[in-house]
């Protein structure tokens, strides 16, 4: 059977207003999908960022089961993410460019790229990274201890993630709020708060512009003067003979803004709520915080799945959970419904700090793509939540959150919430 001569699915999750609706709402959509037909054939889903749909797009498979979900991962032989972008929505060619670094990247290139960025992880580096993160959320938690309230993203979610990767990259401070403004555009650009009321495309293209002059900045300072970051290192990086260039070096510091902006900032405001409405789990961590908090983390980030989707083009004719998937046909895997999976998690629909994690997928599956900054994001919620509880024991998530509109990240854009002051 031929793209053109499918059947699209009568569950639709291509409309936007599927992805309006609160998370556990969709996970009963997807819940059936995963029982009943576990690949299935979508309608095109409309991008903002390139108008209506091309007449040319004949639709996608929805990937939602947790084992398909880990073969589409790491069968990159078949599954291309070089071909086509690997957002859910179709995204302009310049955008993927500038923007994606090693995300649209096949081997061999990826392997290249990703071993040059890897090589200045050293176990220095690392170590001078959690010191920063220490530092920056004892200094957050200061910050909000006296008040009793305050409205949790702006003041607590949102302010780790960029303030580690401004500091750790060199962006000077003067640069730092202009630089998590552009790469809040990155993720909201569908959002009319957040844009200003420019069309998607635009301000897309204004937020990557704006990261690569920033990241551009740096490059030039530590060619004339090198200094004890990360920038400094990519720039110097070099295996094999081979090094970055000023592109490839830009481009990933736009994903480091995107993928290590929202993968902490989205999993912290989530796990908040979470810890509210399980107070059994909260207690549990707290007997034991030192040495369940590191294991808890990757509960917090299945539980969050901050990213929820990511696409492929396949390469070659494979057949996946039943169905036979051709050379050209688009592929999106569903992590949120990965994660929620009662084939691989016990009760998944629950939050338990004590399960087993291993098989969770909101890293991007365990393939070659496999989430390069996982060990970052997890330092930041390690040290953050054992700052928060520590400090403020009581803090809880107040009334319902206001959530951000997207195929892509599980986002909440506001949240209250309250605690007894501290001095």
């Amino acid at each position: 059977m031929t793209a053109t001569t499918r059947e699209f699915d009568t569950v639709d999750i291509s409309d936007m207003g599927f992805w309006a609706r609160p998370p556990e709402e969709r996970e009963r959509v997807f819940a059936q999908l995963r029982n009943e037909r576990p690949v299935s054939w979508q309608r095109p889903v409309p991008s903002p960022l390139m108008g209506e749909v091309n007449e040319d797009e004949t639709g996608y498979w929805a990937v939602v089961r947790n084992e398909d979900i880990v073969t589409v991962s790491q069968r990159a032989d078949v599954f291309s993410s070089a071909t086509g972008g690997v957002t859910f929505e179709d995204m302009p060619p310049e955008a993927l460019e500038m923007a994606s670094s090693i995300l649209t990247m096949d081997a061999p290139q990826h392997g290249k790229v990703r071993r040059l960025i890897s090589s200045t992880f050293t176990p220095k580096r690392i170590a001078l990274i959690g010191d920063q993160i220490a530092n920056q959320a004892r200094q957050i938690v200061n910050s909000i201890a006296p008040l009793g309230e305050v409205e949790f993203v702006s003041s607590v979610s949102a302010r780790l993630p960029m303030w580690t990767i401004s500091e750790m990259i060199g962006i000077p401070e003067e640069s730092r709020e202009e630089v998590t403004a552009a790469a809040n555009l990155m993720i909201s650009w569908d959002d009319e708060q957040v844009t200003g009321g420019l069309d998607a495309a635009t301000a897309m293209l204004n937020g990557i512009a704006t990261l690569h002059g920033a990241c551009q900045d740096v490059i030039d300072a530590r060619r004339a003067e090198p200094a004890d970051d990360l920038l400094t290192a990519l720039v110097q990086a070099e295996v094999d003979g081979a090094k970055l260039t000023d592109d490839e070096i830009r481009s990933f510091f736009v994903l480091l803004c995107v993928a290590g902006n929202d993968t902490t900032k989205q999993t912290t405001t989530h796990t908040l709520r979470a810890l509210t409405e399980y107070p059994e789990q909260r207690r549990y961590l707290m007997d034991d915080l030192e040495n369940r908090i590191g294991p808890a983390v990757d509960e917090f980030v299945r539980w969050a799945t901050p990213v929820m989707t990511f696409r492929r083009t396949a390469l070659a004719r494979f057949e996946l959970g039943g169905e036979i998937i051709e050379p050209g046909d688009k592929v999106v895997m569903f992590y949120s419904s990965g994660n929620r999976d009662h084939a691989v998690f016990e009760h998944p629909e629950l939050f338990d700090l004590s399960r087993d994690n291993r098989n969770h997928v909101a890293f991007g599956g365990r393939g070659p793509h496999y989430c390069l900054g996982n060990h970052l994001a997890k330092t930041q919620l390690k040290v953050l939540f054992s700052e928060l509880l520590t400090r403020l024991p009581d803090i809880r998530a107040e009334g319902e959150p206001e959530y951000l509109t997207s195929t892509f990240i599980n986002g909440i854009k506001k949240q209250r919430c309250v605690f007894t002051p501290q001095g």
